[in-house]
């Protein structure tokens, strides 16, 4: 039977029966694919390597009597780095895990390009921990249509000079005049954060520092801010 080829990252690896693998990878062409890679928990077996969370490359897959059976895999990167540092593994795991939450079964090529950049550069380069992070969640919101605005009140549209309060409900940020009962005021250090982080690219990223607290309070908004815009929370090491 002919296989189908499918340029995809594996974002979800069990056991299944004696010796396989039930995969989810979330693929270019079609979004959220699960598939079965057989007798791959023996140790000769041929795909041993390819099974694992975080394994992106070219996977083809046959459809047999209505399953998704994986028969070849051409790693394109394994991000082997990641598994041998634990700040970069927990790191990956979060935004994977936000890749979970989110992915359908409907391409999205923005959105599997954006996985395929944040785990590059948290793999390859020398980031302090959770800016990857950081900013993959804002490239999130911005992409789903949730885009922050640092300096202007999202209702009134005046620039903010004074206090900063954010709006969950909405995902946006208020001035104090307009400001809800559900608003929680939001210090300047971590707009600031989010700010630079929005408008910082990824490979530009090992050039910004922030202070360590400063940097968890901005992570703590956005996993808030991610929990009200999806309604699911997200696996993070904070």
């Amino acid at each position: 039977m002919a296989s189908e080829k499918y340029k995809g990252l594996i974002i979800e690896s069990k056991d299944y029966k004696e010796k396989d693998k039930l995969v989810s990878i979330y693929t270019l062409e079609k979004g959220l694919v699960r598939a079965v890679f057989r007798g791959v928990r023996g140790e000769k077996a041929k795909m041993r390597a390819s099974k694992d969370v975080f394994t992106f490359g070219d996977f083809f897959i046959e459809n047999t009597k209505g399953n998704n059976i994986v028969s070849q895999v051409d790693i394109i990167e394994g991000f082997y780095a990641i598994r041998e540092n634990l700040d970069k593994y927990y790191e990956a795991c979060s935004i994977v895990d936000v890749l979970k939450k989110i992915a359908t079964e409907q391409p999205d090529p923005k959105l599997f390009i954006e996985v395929i950049k944040a785990l590059k550069y948290l793999c390859f380069g020398q980031i302090k921990r959770n800016y990857v992070l950081c900013k993959y969640l804002l490239n999130i919101f911005s992409g789903a249509g949730y885009p922050m605005n640092f300096t202007r009140c999202s209702s009134c549209g005046a620039q903010i000079t004074g206090k900063k309060f954010f709006n969950y409900d909405i995902g946006e940020i208020l001035c104090g005049n307009c400001r809800t009962y559900t608003a929680e005021e939001i210090e300047q250090p971590v707009v600031t954060v989010l700010k630079i982080l929005s408008g910082t690219d990824y490979e530009k990223l090992e050039t910004v520092k922030f202070g360590d607290e400063t940097l968890k309070s901005a992570l703590k908004v956005l996993l808030k801010n991610f929990q009200y815009r999806f309604g699911k929370e997200i696996f993070a090491v904070v």
